[in-house]
């Protein structure tokens, strides 16, 4: 009695429980819901996801629905004292419930096996070509088709957005960096595994140390696409976010047009004094140029994310996307304690004074 009395009380909170669960998918304009694709590639997949997930529901059903039936059709009453009767050899049993589980598998692995041969095409003619890096933590993209050549010789290098044309193929290889600051090849023998994911626009594919991984994708529409790290990489995997940003062509080429272009010299007092700051070093004596780089200045690591373009509109957020560029408060911070700000940190410390954190701040934002 007191089991049924429990059970009676309980099963309402299950059903609560259970419809808040299921409400959680039912926002189709989450930043990340796989289920509103807006490329090919994620609709593909979407296409091929449904009809398995209703053969496996179907399954689910069958399966639990038999277990339920026989919990119940045979469970144990007062005025029953003995099992049920025992079935052993039943031919008929074995024979179905070794060709159907097969039956069933064969049904799903041909169009999965078939649209796996498919993903993994290279991309076609005309498509953009994009390096994208995984470092701990954040993601940096450089463009390496030679019409993506900057006026000062090097490749347009973004961190944490990767800005895309609408309707153009986009493939990415895909590599692990090591997150040693500093630069230089050793940093190789500190990459971890991270997987790169828009769900919007993509699958996951592993992005592993030493292999170049292939991915292509596709936006159909403008927007802006938020992906991140699939596969935990260390202290700040949860932290290593980054956006897609798909323009349309004329923006597109507008953008191109910009990143070409070297680092604006400032002429606010303010930010030049920053300039300064950020190529000579600081009071403390670190030096941002160890690890940035600012393209047309001295300024050329690749340790840290490229500030070429800090303030561009589309670069949207920084530090693996955990805040808003337009966050001057955040920006701050950064500055002030990056590893209080972001545990695990690779920035160090260079304990800057409030002056000098105002005016570094006043340089960052004059990179547009």
């Amino acid at each position: 009695m007191k089991s049924k009395a429990r059970w009676t009380r309980s099963w309402p909170l299950a059903l609560v429980l259970a419809a808040l669960a299921l409400s959680a998918c039912s926002d189709p304009n989450l930043p990340q819901n796989t289920f509103a694709p807006a490329g090919p590639v994620a609709r593909k997949q979407a296409d091929l996801f449904w009809p398995v997930f209703w053969v496996a529901v179907g399954v689910f059903l069958v399966v639990e629905g038999g277990i339920v039936w026989m919990a119940i059709r045979f469970r144990h009453r007062r005025d029953r004292d003995r099992f049920p009767a025992q079935i052993h050899g039943n031919s008929r049993l074995e024979v179905g419930w070794t060709i159907l589980p097969a039956v069933v598998i064969a049904v799903i692995m041909v169009p999965t096996v078939s649209l796996i041969w498919d993903l993994a095409r290279p991309a076609g003619a005309g498509a953009l070509n994009v390096t994208a890096e995984g470092h701990q933590w954040w993601w940096g993209f450089r463009y390496t088709d030679e019409d993506m050549r900057t006026s000062y010789d090097q490749p347009i290098v973004t961190a944490d957005v990767l800005v895309i044309p609408v309707g153009r193929d986009v493939s990415l290889s895909l590599e692990s960096a090591g997150g040693l600051i500093g630069g230089g090849p050793e940093q190789a023998d500190y990459a971890v595994i991270h997987s790169f994911w828009v769900p919007r626009l993509a699958g996951k594919q592993d992005v592993v140390p030493g292999r170049t991984n292939r991915l292509v994708l596709r936006a159909d529409e403008p927007g802006t696409y938020w992906g991140q790290c699939a596969e935990f990489c260390g202290l700040q995997h949860a932290q290593m976010r980054f956006r897609v940003v798909a323009l349309p062509q004329a923006e597109w080429e507008r953008w191109v047009a910009n990143q070409k272009r070297p680092a604006v010299t400032p002429t606010d007092p303010e930010a030049r004094r920053g300039m300064d700051l950020f190529l000579n070093g600081v009071s403390g004596g670190g030096q941002c140029i160890a690890c940035h780089a600012v393209g047309g200045t001295e300024a050329a690591s690749p340790a840290g994310p490229n500030l070429t373009h800090f303030a561009d509109p589309t670069h949207e957020c920084f530090a693996g996307c955990i805040w808003e560029t337009s966050d001057r408060a955040a920006l701050e911070e950064w500055l002030r304690n990056p590893t209080q700000a972001k545990l695990g940190s690779k920035m160090p410390d260079y304990n800057l004074t409030e002056d000098e954190i105002d005016a570094l701040v006043a340089y960052l934002y004059s990179l547009t």
